[in-house]
């Protein structure tokens, strides 16, 4: 089955289901399309989160955890989860809710501040020698 996702999202298990629990959706206003800023800071962590994963996804880190706004819980995603939550973002404005990791494993997933930190002491050491 193929749906109008971007890649990287799970296919849709109620696509075509006159029965769609999500069919109430549809009736909330579209998202409002980024502006230029919003924008620019969209494509900036798209190509830092490319950095991000060939420095780590090679030494077993599947992802980021990010702290919830909403619950306040920490969300496990994968690189590619990620990569298709941004692009959908510079799409359509707005990410739609998706299925939380099932049993992650929390020593798999970093944050962005670790991320950075790593980015950054890496180009130090390539600097340095």
């Amino acid at each position: 089955m193929r749906d109008h996702l971007p890649p990287g999202l799970p296919p849709d298990p109620f696509a075509d289901d006159p029965s769609d629990p999500s069919a109430a959706l549809d009736s909330i206003e579209p998202a409002q399309p980024l502006d230029a800023a919003e924008r620019l800071a969209v494509e900036e962590d798209l190509a830092d989160l490319a950095v991000y994963e060939a420095l780590l996804a090679r030494r077993g880190v599947r992802g980021l955890v990010v702290v919830c706004d909403d619950c306040q819980q920490d969300h496990y995603h994968d690189w590619d989860m990620l990569r298709a939550n941004l692009l959908q973002l510079l799409v359509e404005g707005t990410v739609r809710p998706h299925e939380p990791a099932v049993d992650p494993s929390p020593d798999a997933y970093v944050t962005w501040e670790y991320c950075r930190g790593y980015a950054d002491a890496m180009m130090n050491v390539v600097e340095d020698d």
